[in-house]
């Protein structure tokens, strides 16, 4: 599911200057009045690491990111870089860097100003800082554009200059607020491509915050899924789509969500139930990827033939609708008092709307919950 990581080059004497450091996070609690925002979360980032904070709004994921970044007073629990508290330490004092959701640049001063401008209270020389910017530039593909002012550029040049602006000062950690939730979708899908590949030259330690599982998957090197102030389930994307450690995450995480079915119905429907040392589930989930139309031999075949080593029996579902969603297609399936997507990547000859079909489960694909909607 998830791409293979590369390590961050070394090649750069930037790579090798600003690499980063963990951050562990014991405790936090967040209060607002009345109002707990985060409940005694713990997080460890390891260095160079890029995690992303992924949660509906207001579940405390930017809580959660200001709060290490210093820009909100935690009511309980302690943050470390490495072995230094900085729990009470005031915001300049923690070398975090930030990047909002607005651009936040200087209008009247330069790509190359809004640059330098981080470094003016920093003991660096001045030739130091004229290489900082120019070789920060030069990542970002931004050299030719050093004496153009913000007006004169693209949101997605925008966005790489107050990215720039945070890694000139080569912060112990950066924080990422939804950076890119102001670009059209095309313009997303680069400049988060763009995001990864500068972070994994650098090494920086980056926490990452956003509600798009899309972004989340295609850059994080681990997921923290939060809700209600808590962390459900921090592994890497592959971990949070494959192995969901309760029903938030397998519903929150995966487009379309898991489908979750009672264990009667699917007793009904002729599929074998998973058992555990628990008993028997409360809730069975499949994703609708693991759901296949029979090909004429009764096996499980989705346009190109698929290997599954435990299929189901076939089961007999109404299709009620055949839905294109770009590379895939979305079939939403009854019967036997079950309600399903399945998603395809193809879409077969022999399944047409309103027509009942013989369709497989991928039996080693079922997850099972219990009536606390845990994983068991």
């Amino acid at each position: 599911m998830a791409e293979q990581r590369r390590k961050p080059s070394e090649s750069s004497s930037l790579s090798e200057s600003s690499a980063s450091g963990a951050v562990h996070v014991d405790g936090l609690t967040k209060q607002y009045d009345d109002v707990v925002a985060v409940s005694d979360l713990d997080l460890h980032v390891e260095p160079g690491e890029l995690l992303v904070l992924l949660g509906p709004s207001g579940c405390g994921k930017t809580t959660t990111l200001r709060s290490i970044a210093g820009l909100e007073h935690v009511t309980d629990g302690t943050i470390h870089f490495d072995d230094e508290d900085v729990t009470r330490q005031a915001p300049q004092r923690r070398d975090v860097a930030m990047v909002f959701q607005s651009y936040a640049l200087y209008p009247h001063k330069t790509v190359r100003g809004n640059l330098q401008f981080p470094l003016r209270k920093t003991d660096i020389s001045g030739t130091e800082a004229t290489e900082r910017v120019e070789e920060i530039a030069e990542l970002l593909e931004m050299e030719t554009h050093l004496d153009t002012r913000p007006a004169q550029l693209s949101g997605g040049q925008r966005q790489r200059v107050a990215v720039g602006r945070a890694l000139v000062r080569q912060p112990h950690l950066l924080c990422m607020d939804e950076p890119l939730s102001n670009l059209d979708a095309k313009l997303r899908v680069e400049t988060r491509s763009e995001l990864r590949q500068l972070q994994q030259r650098l090494g920086i330690t980056t926490i990452y915050v956003t509600h798009d599982q899309e972004e989340a998957m295609s850059i994080a090197d681990r997921i923290a899924v939060m809700n209600d102030g808590r962390i459900e389930q921090v592994g890497t994307p592959e971990d949070v789509y494959e192995r969901p450690a309760n029903e938030f995450v397998a519903s929150f995480v995966g487009d379309p969500p898991m489908n979750f079915c009672d264990p009667d119905d699917v007793q009904a429907a002729g599929i074998e139930t998973p058992q555990s040392a628990a008993g028997s589930p409360d809730t069975i989930g499949i994703r609708p990827e693991y759901i296949y139309p029979t090909d004429s031999r009764g096996e499980p075949a989705a346009g190109d033939r698929v290997e599954v080593d435990r299929p189901s029996d076939p089961v007999v579902l109404t299709v009620e609708l055949i839905e294109p969603v770009g590379r895939a297609y979305e079939i939403q399936l009854t019967g036997h008092g079950l309600d399903l997507v399945a998603r395809l990547r193809t879409r077969p000859d022999d399944v047409t709307e309103g027509d009942s079909s013989e369709f497989v489960f991928d039996l080693d694909r079922l997850t099972t919950f219990n009536d606390a909607g845990e994983v068991v």
